[in-house]
């Protein structure tokens, strides 16, 4: 037997599942298997897994190929003819799904996955293939993800997600704070709160709890837990009490990574966004005014339909404005069925030119904020040999001699490739 290989495309949510859907594989039994966590958020994205999918029939004629994620969930009979299983979003969590007969097609009603599932891995699993940072759970599992957050209720024109993932769920708070607590007990000293749309927490569960007070109870109920981490936010949601407890609560990491896709007001207007240009950088300011030490990451867009050389510079400078020190650059993919898709489009030249441009920009930042962190010490999360996670999110560097899982203060002496230089401090 091979044994069991995930090859996972997209997001962090995906490199989360990929390891939930590893154990309920397991749990059934499976084995001599390749599962492909697909991602829609692209074309190129969707090109991809279906070239992974034919190469690993071609490598592997006599193993099992399961198909699932979001991709999947849109368009089943895409993926029917080049697999033996085909999965959607819901069906993927579960272990029956995979004790099933080849060549049938699964789907359930949408649900949250559970991180009571996460709890239960084994301590070292093998990382997930394809997505990034997908080894920060693997070999030792220093950090986590916890779903918290499914769905999403908005219709961004650019975004084909919502219908592969359904409406907005919330995982009820205690429920939370007891997956929390057992990741802790079972070594984890960073848990990193993910979801769709992360900041639409709880607003379909009793009480309509938001994400900030959800932080400051989770924070209260695991004093044990170091370190806690959000994913992406949306800078129009964010709420007064999240903003309270990242003024207050060192244990909420100084990085907020922000969902900005766009500088220009005319571009966010037709993607449907929910905030201004004018928000974005007010937002940066105030996590700055809050949290000097703070590192901001964001998303953003090249090529947006309609976008032209004004609007695409205001999206530049907002590298700088914002202070993005890790940015995420995404070229304008049409998707079948989006409004954003029936806009006149940006040539696919520019566009590639201006997603270039865009990453200079975010490398150039990213090395100044390094520089700035030069001489300065921070405490840094160790996650394997050589290799730790500072505060604000910066990779470093380690001379040997760390023990992965531990925390420990660190003075940062040099920058390169996009990663601090760290020494051990006493």
């Amino acid at each position: 037997m091979a044994g069991l290989d995930i090859i996972t495309f997209g997001c962090r949510l995906n490199a989360l599942e990929s390891e939930i859907m590893r154990a309920a594989a397991g749990a059934a039994g499976l084995a001599d298997a390749i599962i492909v966590n697909t991602c829609a958020v692209t074309a190129e994205a969707e090109r991809q897994a279906r070239q992974a999918i034919r190469r690993a029939r071609r490598e592997h004629p006599g193993r099992r190929i399961i198909v699932t994620g979001c991709a999947a969930t849109l368009a089943p009979e895409t993926y029917a003819p080049i697999a033996d299983v085909v999965l959607d979003n819901a069906a993927k969590l579960k272990a029956e799904s995979y004790a099933a007969t080849p060549g049938t097609n699964l789907s359930c009603e949408p649900a949250p996955g559970t991180v009571e599932q996460i709890a239960a891995l084994p301590p070292s699993p093998r990382p997930a293939e394809g997505a990034s940072e997908a080894g920060e759970t693997g070999r030792v599992r220093t950090r986590a993800y916890v779903q918290v957050q499914q769905g999403c209720d908005h219709r961004c024109t650019f975004c084909i997600i919502p219908y592969a993932r359904g409406a907005s769920r919330s995982v009820p708070i205690g429920r939370i704070a007891g997956d929390v607590r057992r990741l802790v007990a079972a070594g984890c000293r960073e848990i990193v709160l993910t979801g769709v749309d992360l900041t639409a927490y709880g607003a379909d569960l009793p009480g309509r709890p938001s994400l900030g007070q959800m932080v400051r109870r989770l924070l209260a109920a695991v004093p044990e837990l170091p370190r806690l981490r959000l994913s992406s936010l949306d800078p129009g949601e964010i709420d007064g009490e999240l903003w309270q407890v990242f003024g207050n609560d060192a244990r909420l990491m100084p990085h907020l990574h922000l969902s900005l896709q766009a500088g220009d007001d005319l571009v966010l207007k037709r993607m449907k966004r929910r905030h201004t240009r004018a928000q974005a950088v007010a937002v940066a300011a105030r996590a700055r005014d809050l949290r000097p030490d703070v590192a901001i990451g964001a998303d953003l867009i090249a090529g947006f339909p309609t976008e032209n050389d004004d609007m695409f510079r205001r999206s530049l400078d907002l590298v700088e404005e914002c202070g993005i020190a890790f940015l995420h650059v995404f070229p304008y993919s049409p998707r079948s069925g989006t409004p954003a898709a029936r806009m006149p489009p940006v040539p696919g030249p520019v566009v590639r030119e201006r997603a270039a441009r865009l990453r200079q920009a975010g490398s150039a930042r990213l090395m100044r904020e390094l520089s700035s962190r030069i001489g300065h010490f921070g405490e840094v999360l160790v996650e394997r040999p050589g290799i730790g996670r500072a505060a604000f999110y910066a990779a470093v560097d380690l001379p040997a001699g760390g023990v992965a899982g531990t925390v420990q203060k660190m003075r940062f002496v040099d920058a390169a490739a996009g990663r601090l230089i760290g020494v051990w401090s006493p």
